[in-house]
């Protein structure tokens, strides 16, 4: 089964997974204009500091490109803006693992230092929490669209199980139809009549 087919369309969680990538997105389109607005080099390695992380050209590339791609996942919402913070959330974490073993070394041309690898793993797990929130837990609760999709027999009679219960509630408090040939009820005349 591909991970497409578990998603369900039109689910109250849609709005946690936009306003996550649009809060995640202006952050690093924030940083990365601040990164422009001090006139960095592309890849000097002993860039300026912005915010308490160092950064260059490069990497302020990097981040107004990923959090506009943020912002335009917030646009779209739904299940596309759940995946995105997915992959950029890894992406982070990936970057934070690579540049925690290249800190002052020649290969560190974003010119990270221990405060962007902190940054990196912090945002990282911040966006792809917002992006597994309520698909990806061992208890999820039978009414959320994820369990449902993953257990369609159980929600089937679950389902099904309610709707019985919902007629018998209708049937014991609806009044009894009139019997063939009996008179209705007389209406009593009121004060106008």
């Amino acid at each position: 089964m591909r991970l497409k087919d578990e998603l369900p369309v039109d689910h109250h969680l849609a709005a946690v997974y936009r306003w996550g990538a649009a809060l995640c997105g202006c952050i690093l389109l924030v940083f990365g204009c601040l990164g422009f607005a001090d006139a960095l080099s592309p890849f000097d390695t002993s860039g300026e500091r912005i915010a308490g992380m160092t950064t260059n050209t490069a990497l302020s590339v990097i981040s107004v490109v990923v959090g506009l791609v943020l912002l335009a996942g917030a646009v779209v919402g739904g299940n596309a803006a759940s995946t995105l913070n997915m992959a950029v959330g890894g992406s982070f974490l990936v970057s934070g693992f690579y540049h925690l073993f290249v800190l002052d070394r020649p290969a560190n041309f974003l010119d990270f230092g221990m405060t962007n690898v902190m940054f990196s793993f912090v945002m990282g797990l911040l966006i792809l929490t917002f992006g597994m929130y309520g698909r990806v837990s061992g208890r999820l609760p039978h009414d959320n669209p994820y369990w449902r999709r993953r257990h369609p027999r159980r929600a089937a009679e679950e389902s099904l199980a309610r709707r019985r219960a919902a007629a018998l509630a209708r049937e014991e408090h609806a009044v009894p139809p009139a019997l063939p040939g009996a008179s209705s009820p007389a209406v009593p005349d009121g004060p106008g009549r």
